[in-house]
């Protein structure tokens, strides 16, 4: 498995050679990142695993651990174009969001016959019988701000002198967020 972090810039388009309309690719800066702890199963750890200086931590198989020494660099060589990943990363905070932005419900009522102010509300929250609201009922609240992998993502471009790499398709976060890039393995996703 190969791992790197990397840093969102921004969204764009490139062409192709075996297409004539603009490929819409996610560019992200791959920084070469240090190796400073190689964790094993064998030592007081219990897992395999390689960590690097941003305290991220990557999971390994334990005959891949014996690639890995402290203060290693992981950069960009270890991707080729064409290869499939998936990207974790933070998504894009919200805010405090009402009921029919968060969950996409349709609203309470029509928009005639008096109901001024009630057109976006979230209506009954529940019987009267536990006399509280059961857990896990969807309401207003934060949206967004948590942790999302998406996978089957596809490198098509890889500029090696600038460390950037462009990804085909959409990547969580806002510019600037950390990355965690890794090959998706045959057997498991």
């Amino acid at each position: 498995m190969k791992f790197v972090l990397g840093k969102k810039l921004n969204a764009s388009q490139i062409f192709l050679e075996e297409s004539r309309r603009p490929t819409a690719v996610t560019l992200v800066e791959v920084f070469p990142n240090r190796v400073t702890r190689v964790k094993s199963r064998e030592g007081k750890d219990g897992y395999d695993a390689v960590q690097l200086e941003q305290k991220k931590e990557f999971r390994v198989a334990a005959a891949e651990l014996a690639n890995f020494k402290v203060g290693d660099l992981i950069g960009l060589e270890l991707f080729q174009e064409g290869d499939k990943i998936k990207v974790s990363g933070v998504s894009k905070g919200k805010g405090f969001q009402g009921p029919v932005k968060k969950w996409g419900f349709r609203g309470r009522l029509s928009a005639t016959h008096g109901t001024k102010h009630e057109l976006r509300t979230l209506g009954s929250v529940g019987s009267s019988e536990p006399d509280h609201v059961r857990k896990g009922r969807k309401m207003a609240g934060r949206m967004g701000g948590q942790r999302v992998t998406v996978r089957n993502l596809k490198i098509v471009k890889i500029d090696k002198d600038n460390n950037i790499m462009a990804v085909k398709g959409a990547i969580p976060g806002r510019r600037g967020t950390l990355l965690e890039i890794k090959t998706i393995d045959a057997g498991r996703h």
